[in-house]
């Protein structure tokens, strides 16, 4: 069944709240040489429903990168509550893989257009023997970092700017504002907040790549400035690898999840 037609045709949009370790696939989205978020929340949307259906997802994360609150959306015929839908998904779904709440949407709603405020988190550990419990959940650095120097950097980077630098290749608009990018420490971690209506690829990975440079001493703090300015493409550094990235929370007007307080949102 196309999601469009459902809609149409008197089908219900539902709208998914979902967390996953990203470690083992390729992708949110199909991939044609691996496993992704996408083809297993579709597997499992057909053993539940008897419907072949496509989900259509808020953001595309990058193989091993993670997810606190992804949002994907359907178009189904089914008439089951939207409580069956979290438990009967988390059935079929596999253990790195969950639906934490499920909600009627609008019929036009698009998870992707219509989000108002994305948070990605990044978590990079700061010590100098690696962590068996965080390696594929953190980017291990083996030296200490300098906090107020990366916070100074990153303080440079809130606001309407041509983060042109800061992105892979991207042949669309490059100027975005960045609502907030924070940058604490804690139990060994320093880890980035950045929130902003939307990013460019690879954006919160070069940047924390660039800011781990500041904090290693390599770079000076006023250099991230000057970068920024150039606004050459691709020229802030190297890009942090993934297993350290959370897309942590996508924000809505009038689409409430119902989640008791801290549920789904800790990492």
């Amino acid at each position: 069944m196309d999601g469009a037609d459902a809609g149409r045709d008197g089908g219900r949009r539902i709208a998914l709240l979902l967390e996953y370790d990203g470690t083992g696939y390729r992708g949110s989205q199909y991939q044609d040489n691996g496993p992704s978020i996408q083809g297993e929340l579709e597997s499992a949307i057909e053993k539940l429903t008897g419907e072949r259906v496509r989900a259509a997802f808020a953001g595309r994360t990058d193989a091993g990168v993670h997810a606190l609150g992804q949002v994907a959306a359907l178009d189904t015929r089914s008439g089951m509550a939207t409580s069956a839908f979290v438990g009967g998904l988390n059935h079929f779904l596999p253990a790195d893989i969950a639906v934490l709440a499920a909600v009627e949407a609008a019929p036009a709603f698009d998870p992707r257009r219509d989000a108002r405020m994305r948070t990605y988190r990044y978590r990079a550990q700061s010590r100098a023997v690696r962590s068996p419990l965080w390696r594929e959940r953190a980017w291990h650095i083996d030296r200490p970092l300098d906090v107020a120097a990366m916070r100074a950097a990153a303080a440079a980077l809130e606001g309407t700017h041509d983060f042109a630098a800061f992105a892979g290749p991207y042949d669309g608009a490059t100027v975005r504002t960045l609502r907030r990018c924070d940058v604490t420490q804690a139990c060994g971690q320093v880890v980035v907040d950045m929130e902003a209506q939307s990013f460019l690829p690879h954006q919160v990975r070069r940047t924390m790549g660039a800011l781990a440079e500041v904090g290693l001493g390599r770079v000076d703090a006023g250099a991230i400035s000057a970068v920024l300015r150039e606004a050459k493409p691709a020229s802030s550094g190297p890009t942090a690898p993934a297993c350290g990235l959370y897309l942590v929370a996508i924000e809505y007007d009038g689409l409430e999840w119902g989640l008791a307080e801290g549920n789904g949102r800790d990492a």
